[in-house]
């Protein structure tokens, strides 16, 4: 397949570098096209610097990729794969690969993140998607061992080929030292609530602080925030947001039944 490899980390993250190698080495196709600074928490924002109306793109030469397309571009994930798709960066990808992440991108907060926004825009243009992040909340871990997601990386791609277009796969892997430490990769579902939960912890006149509170003794058994807690792999099939098909609404004192 020919592989789009990106990121919300930015173009010189060790995680987008471990995440090519291993689909590379993999017998895939791959072009590499990241943003040129971090966009952590952009969602699927369409954002992009531009001169007299043009997007910034640098080619780059990424350590350990000779011979592999890559561009920096001054942009968010998400506006990369949309370009991408387009036709904007060579032939348009058969799948979308981001991350590795540095940090968990785990539960419902995954609507934040720019690692999963990034998969989520592929999969809105029908195209197949998996999004790979590394810890075991969102506090990124200070130094990942990269050999261990990526991994797990090479042991899902083959059945990334096999997912229907327009789905997601979103991939956690707890980071340590090596594969061998992981107990095992279950499918999971998506956390209400996160290991880790912001609270504002000081009111003042004109601003907030906002702290991060560990909250594990709440994980939902069954849940990717409560396997990774407990050394699991986690991957968990999404989509973009779709139709609520089994709600009805009323609008001026009228039922609208929506079709299940």
């Amino acid at each position: 397949m020919h592989v789009l490899i990106t990121n919300d980390d930015g173009i010189d993250s060790p995680g987008l570098a471990a995440l090519a190698v291993a689909t590379r080495d993999a017998g895939h196709e791959i072009t590499v096209a990241a943003p040129s600074r971090e966009y952590s928490g952009a969602s699927a924002a369409l954002t992009a610097v531009e001169a007299d109306g043009r997007i910034l793109v640098e080619p780059r030469t990424l350590a350990g990729l000779p011979g592999v397309t890559a561009w920096s571009v001054a942009a968010s994930p998400a506006f990369i794969v949309l370009v991408a798709l387009t036709g904007g960066l060579g032939a348009p990808p058969d799948l979308v690969l981001s991350g590795i992440n540095i940090g968990a991108n785990a539960g419902r907060a995954v609507t934040h993140s720019g690692t999963v926004g990034a998969a989520l825009t592929a999969a809105l243009g029908g195209c197949r998607a998996a999004a790979f992040s590394v810890g075991h909340s969102i506090r990124p871990p200070a130094q990942p061992t990269w050999q261990t997601p990526a991994t797990l990386v090479t042991r899902l791609l083959p059945a990334l080929a096999d997912i229907p277009p327009g789905v997601v796969l979103n991939v956690n892997c707890p980071d340590v030292p090596s594969f061998d430490q992981v107990r095992g990769v279950r499918r999971a579902r998506l956390a209400t609530f996160g290991a880790v939960q912001f609270t504002v912890s000081e009111r003042g006149e004109g601003y907030l602080r906002m702290t991060l509170e560990d909250n594990e003794a709440a994980l939902e058994e069954g849940t990717d925030e409560y396997y990774l807690n407990r050394q699991y792999a986690t991957v968990t099939p999404i989509r973009p947001a779709a139709e609520a098909a089994d709600i009805a609404v009323q609008v001026d004192d009228v039922d609208i039944a929506l079709p299940v």
